[in-house]
């Protein structure tokens, strides 16, 4: 499908003030400009992203109440609960509280629910568990914003309840907690909205020591960017941070994953938590129970961390065949009962799917039509469904929408999840879509990709690649920036290296670089010697010759400016 090129708009302005007052490259300060960081002081904040510009964690509505309500558990000895959700960013949170507790003297329990049989969230069951065991308070990680019942139920126990949870608070009542931490709730004014729990760990830590535990910011930066939060504010600090402690973490089990996955010794990006630790991590949950991951970051054994490491690499390769298998099954069920003229939104299902692969299959879809997914599994009368969105569309507030026909749900404006019952899942479908013919347009549902800048070849450079790398770590809301160049001369034949990756030559007259596009064989018969091309694409070094012939190279093989590809289009003027 062809995408629209939404350009940038050059502010000359702005670029004068931030490049002179910071020393940088004009490109740069239009850069910054285009991910809204506006002043001189604020993109001063994001290109330092110093751990000394974290904000004070008691702006949090409610922090002083569950650091009040954690020292006097620690001062009466209470047993304490811990119940995380069972993804990457639920596991990393439950590890780092674990941690800090137990530091502290607190006696600590773990739980986390198993998605085929509990399900999200707190449940009733829980109560009971935690009375039988002693536990006195009980700290939800990564979820408990919306179990107002299921609260209700622990404080008739007797129960204490802190939540720490970053997902969307509901419209109307909060759960009647000791304490909620999250942001979004409408009563909070703290600067930052956009933390994943995992940082909000982090916040308790820095109240509760008055510090931020740097040797923990491994485990930050992984839930952050696994859990797709937007890197910038304070995820950016932690994330920034947190990266390049990875490959020296004093972790035993992520050290052990590091060695299995086969990363370890590289420097890591978020490219490799994103699809290679978080994945892994995430796996466990999809296809058991998520406790073995939470076991490998707890562990201090080097051979149990080890062993529990190649489970999660057993558990992510059986994930991945059964993704395969659903996505091309629910691939099937679309071509033959979605009509894409009435459906803005996909609604696919089939009684038996794995739940735990939904959501990785809802994301496949969404990337393949650019349609907002729900993929639900039936069992025993109900559905379970997770959802993608694409950029436009606030999935939390269409399944607002559809409230009086869902039994529960949740989740954000990119991704959700809900259960229904099989009776009203067409109801459903239609009630989400005239939800979407009210608010997208055709011109939504066509992908686009953004450009930072058109530039001619002439302005680059390896010092440029330099300059642009001051602004990694790239990700969710600050992606690896994007450039254009138009009326471009294609000089070579398109080589096919390795899968599905085309590699040619282009100039403009006066400059000429290679291009390379992964996964990009689908234009070769665009690329065709002498003829005219635009190129979208991103920034690389060509260093191929140096890696593969060590350290004896001719100044030709010196390291090049390379064009990753994005996209092409043809250029007949």
């Amino acid at each position: 499908m062809p995408k629209r090129w939404k350009i940038h708009s050059p502010n000359p302005q702005r670029q004068v003030a931030l490049s002179n007052a910071l020393e940088i490259n004009p490109i740069i300060a239009q850069l910054l400009i285009n991910r809204r960081i506006l002043t001189v002081p604020e993109a001063a904040t994001f290109l330092s992203a110093d751990l000394s510009q974290l904000h004070d964690p008691f702006l949090l509505k409610d922090m002083d109440r569950a650091v009040e309500r954690i020292k006097r558990a620690r001062q009466r000895q209470e047993l304490v609960l811990i119940f995380g959700d069972y993804d990457a960013d639920g596991v990393t949170s439950s590890v780092l509280l674990h941690r800090l507790l137990k530091n502290m003297g607190i006696e600590v329990l773990n739980h986390i629910p198993h998605r085929m049989h509990d399900g999200y969230g707190l449940n009733h069951r829980i109560g009971e568990y935690a009375k039988q065991k002693g536990v006195s308070l009980l700290i939800t990680v990564d979820c408990g914003i919306g179990a107002i019942c299921e609260v209700d139920t622990l404080n008739e126990l007797g129960i204490d309840v802190i939540i720490v949870d970053h997902h969307e608070a509901p419209r109307g009542q909060l759960p009647q907690a000791k304490a909620i931490i999250n942001p979004k709730r409408h009563d909070c004014g703290y600067p930052f909205k956009h933390l994943a729990s995992v940082g909000l760990v982090a916040k308790l830590t820095q109240a509760l020591l008055g510090k931020i535990l740097e040797d923990e910011l491994d485990l930050v930066a992984i839930g952050t960017v696994a859990d797709v939060a937007e890197l910038k504010g304070e995820n950016r600090i932690f994330v920034k941070n947190g990266l390049s402690r990875i490959d020296q973490t004093k972790n035993k089990g992520l050290s052990a994953l590091l060695e299995v996955a086969k990363i370890k010794g590289k420097k890591l990006s978020p490219y490799h938590v994103g699809f290679i630790l978080g994945p892994r991590i995430n796996a466990t949950g999809r296809m058991d129970s998520a406790h073995k991951s939470l076991d490998l970051l707890l562990s201090e054994d080097p051979q149990e961390a080890h062993a529990l490491a190649k489970l999660l690499e057993n558990y992510n390769t059986e994930r991945q065949k059964m993704q395969r298998d659903i996505v091309q099954e629910a691939m099937s069920i679309i071509e033959q009962q979605i009509n894409f003229n009435e459906h803005k939104i996909i609604v696919v299902g089939k009684e038996g799917w794995h739940k735990g692969v939904l959501g990785i299959v809802a994301s496949k879809i969404t990337e393949t039509f650019y349609r907002p997914t729900v993929v639900i599994s039936v069992k025993d009368g109900v559905g379970t469904a997770s959802a993608r969105s694409i950029a436009g569309f606030h999935l939390y507030e269409a399944l607002e929408h559809c409230a009086e026909i869902l039994e529960h749900f949740g989740g954000h404006k990119g991704a959700a999840g809900l259960t229904i019952k099989e009776e009203n899942i067409e109801k459903f479908r239609k009630l989400i879509n005239d939800f979407a013919h009210q608010t997208l347009q055709l011109v939504d549902l066509t992908p686009s990709i953004d450009i930072d800048c058109e530039i001619p070849l002439s302005s680059l450079s390896l010092d440029l690649i330099k300059a642009v790398n001051l602004l990694e770590p790239f990700g969710e809301g600050n992606p690896a920036p994007v450039f254009c160049s138009r009326r471009l001369m294609v000089k070579s034949p398109p080589l096919t290296l390795g899968k599905e990756t085309i590699k040619f030559w282009v100039s403009d007259g006066q400059s000429t670089f290679s291009v390379v596009g992964f996964g990009m064989a689908k234009y070769r018969d665009m690329v065709v010697q002498g003829k005219w091309v635009d190129l979208a694409y991103e920034l690389a070094i060509d260093d191929w010759n140096i890696r593969h012939n060590g350290k004896n190279f001719s100044a030709e093989e010196e390291p090049r400016v390379q064009l990753k590809l994005k996209d092409i289009k043809e250029n007949p003027e």
